[in-house]
């Protein structure tokens, strides 16, 4: 695990004992989830999502859950198992490299997750390989109004809180496209604030492979 991953999950597994919601998206809201369908979530924290997802697919569905954060999968499992629900499985994954086979899932959600990652563009063709033919994903990020300056960019610790790895809007798209994703539109899009000590926007993307 290399600095920028260790302090992202070293954030995380503080608060994965914290009393606190983690989501800053709704992505799952906008996600069309059918039974029997394949679900992932991407930085899925305590879960969540994740068995709202499980929920909707019913028992001829799945759900998977992925995270940095040991002390969040740990804790998702648990929730999990007092729901009693046994269509989900939570794995500890980076996101450019995600632990699942190819073509495996038909939804994919995440929320404010892909900003920690210096390698977005990995990242999107890794939800490409996940997603089967037709799948649909739909992403709740930040972009930068700006590129961020590399002593920011270049902090772990400032990459673990949620802002020093935004990307500017046009290349956070372009990671997409190139990825080979399709039919890609931007369904929500706030206006721009301060968050750490840059300017950002969110947004949430649809598309589908």
């Amino acid at each position: 695990m290399d600095k920028y991953a260790n302090s992202i999950a070293t954030r995380y597994d503080k608060l994965s004992g914290q009393d606190c919601c983690l989501s800053c998206g709704g992505a799952f809201s906008l996600a069309t989830i059918k039974p029997g369908d394949v679900c992932v979530d991407l930085g899925c924290g305590k879960g969540r999502d994740v068995m709202r997802m499980a929920t909707l697919a019913g028992k001829k569905g799945f759900a998977y859950g992925i995270d940095l954060s040991e002390g969040m999968m740990e804790a998702s499992r648990q929730e999990a198992k007092k729901l009693g629900l046994t269509n989900v499985a939570f794995i500890r994954s980076p996101l450019e490299n995600i632990k699942l086979e190819n073509q495996v899932a038909d939804v994919l959600i995440s929320n404010c997750t892909i900003n920690h990652s210096l390698s977005q563009d990995k990242v999107w063709k890794e939800i490409f390989r996940v997603l089967k033919q037709g799948g649909q994903f739909v992403v709740s990020d930040i972009y930068s109004l700006e590129p961020v300056p590399e002593p920011f960019r270049g902090n772990p610790d400032m990459v673990a809180e949620c802002w020093a790895g935004a990307i500017t809007k046009k290349t956070y798209l372009n990671h997409i496209k190139q990825a080979g994703l399709r039919n890609i539109d931007i369904v929500e899009e706030s206006l721009p604030y301060e968050k750490g000590r840059i300017r950002v926007a969110s947004f949430t993307v649809k598309g589908c492979r």
